[in-house]
């Protein structure tokens, strides 16, 4: 496959470019140096919170675009980009919904922290993995700061137990299935495929040379962006469907299969 017309690399993170144990592999840093020579934009695009994003990737973190909060904020280095936060009262319309539904956690995400009720350490203890920061509000309804995303975690199926009590929502928000345990809740231009737009107007780079890889339903706007767009082979089923090609999964290193491919193909060209 020839990818030497590629121009930039947007992949999600967990179940795409982290392994099952949330690690980034030394061979995606190594191939990461081959992209930048070969001045191919690099975008991490994630359900998870800024400042988590660039603890994985602090090696490069001054050299990437990062789309947070499932595109409701992006930033390069210290420039805000593009922020897209939820109305006001939807806070307090989501809690009312979820208010008498047991095991069902929720997350206030902000620019710089997130925001818990804090009564299960359990929760708290997974929460570390994709939250850098966080604090504890006894009151969640009563939060009236700026907030990006409500993400809601259930410890056994998010899209069994928490996608049927917000499903009526989708009119006016984007309510998204964004991993085994979590849906996210936000703007309805908060997603990965308009922050992909925009960094694409922003850049003058088009459909044709973007290349994209994903997981789960999060994913599902921003793989349309890109015609190299990728599902993994541990996706979810509607990602299969609506990627152009798979590739292997996230412990098989996967993106980086891809990624050597793209730098072999842009050196190839570059010889002619």
């Amino acid at each position: 496959m020839d990818f030497s017309k590629v121009k930039m690399v947007v992949t999600d993170m967990d179940g795409t470019l982290l392994n099952s144990k949330h690690e980034v592999s030394p061979e995606f840093f190594t191939l990461f140096q081959r992209l930048k020579e070969q001045d191919i934009k690099f975008v991490a695009a994630s359900g998870r919170q800024y400042l988590s994003i660039v603890e994985k990737l602090d090696a490069i973190k001054d050299d990437i675009i990062v789309v947070a909060e499932n595109g409701a904020y992006i930033r390069k280095r210290e420039k805000e980009l593009l922020s897209t936060p939820l109305e006001n009262g939807t806070i307090a319309e989501v809690m009312k919904i979820l208010k008498d539904t047991p095991n069902v956690h929720v997350v206030l995400c902000g620019k710089e922290s997130a925001y818990i009720k804090g009564d299960s350490e359990k929760f708290k203890n997974k929460l570390k993995e994709y939250y850098s920061e966080f604090s504890i509000i006894e009151d969640l309804s009563t939060f009236n700061g700026e907030i990006l995303k409500i993400a809601l975690f259930h410890f056994e199926s998010s899209e069994d137990y928490i996608y049927p009590l917000v499903k009526h929502l989708e009119s006016k928000m984007k309510v998204k299935i964004s991993g085994e345990n979590w849906l996210d809740i936000s703007s309805m231009n908060a997603n990965k495929g308009y922050a992909l737009e925009q960094l694409q107007q922003k850049y003058g780079i088009s459909k044709e040379e973007t290349m994209v890889f994903g997981d789960y339903n999060n994913d599902l706007e921003m793989l349309t962006k890109g015609h190299f767009s990728f599902a993994m082979e541990n996706a979810h089923p509607d990602v299969i469907e609506i990627a152009n090609y798979k590739t292997a999964t996230n412990d098989e290193n996967g993106v980086e299969r891809i990624l050597e491919q793209l730098v072999l193909s842009k050196a190839k060209s570059s010889t002619y």
